[in-house]
């Protein structure tokens, strides 16, 4: 399998001036089993999500992908099942040249929590493990 993109952390600089979490908690994303069809994020912060609230989260992680080439990050189907939750933009696109960013290429996840179909309203989400990351469909 040809090597499309590399993970990396931006500088603690740079994920500070978000003022989220602890450098020291980012995660790299990486393949759940060898069958994954994509990467999985963490967030570097535990939080709560309620129905109908929206969280952006730095993740702290930037990616360097080959011209080229794009990186969409889908909701994991499981998490959208089960608690409702979605990306607020529907698909993130990570394009080839965000590396180069003033930012560092900063990846960020903003999610949505849809009111419950069933009236409840009162249930939360708690979350690290955030989306798998899927590039130009292979």
């Amino acid at each position: 399998m040809e090597k499309v993109a590399k993970f990396f952390k931006v500088s603690e600089n740079e994920f500070l001036k978000e003022g989220q979490g602890d450098y020291s908690e980012i995660k790299l994303p990486s393949r759940a089993t060898t069958g994954s069809a994509g990467y999985d994020f963490y967030s570097p912060v535990k939080f709560t999500l309620a129905p109908n609230e929206t969280i952006k989260i730095a993740t702290g992680i930037r990616v360097e992908i080959k011209e080229g080439w794009v990186l969409q990050i889908f909701p994991r189907s499981g998490l959208g099942f089960k608690y409702r939750l979605t990306l607020d933009n529907t698909v993130g696109i990570i394009d080839s040249d965000y590396f180069y960013a003033e930012n560092e290429g900063h990846i960020f996840i903003k999610m949505l929590r849809r009111c419950s179909p069933h009236g409840r309203k009162r249930q939360c989400v708690r979350a690290r493990r955030i989306y798998p990351l899927r590039n130009n469909g292979r």
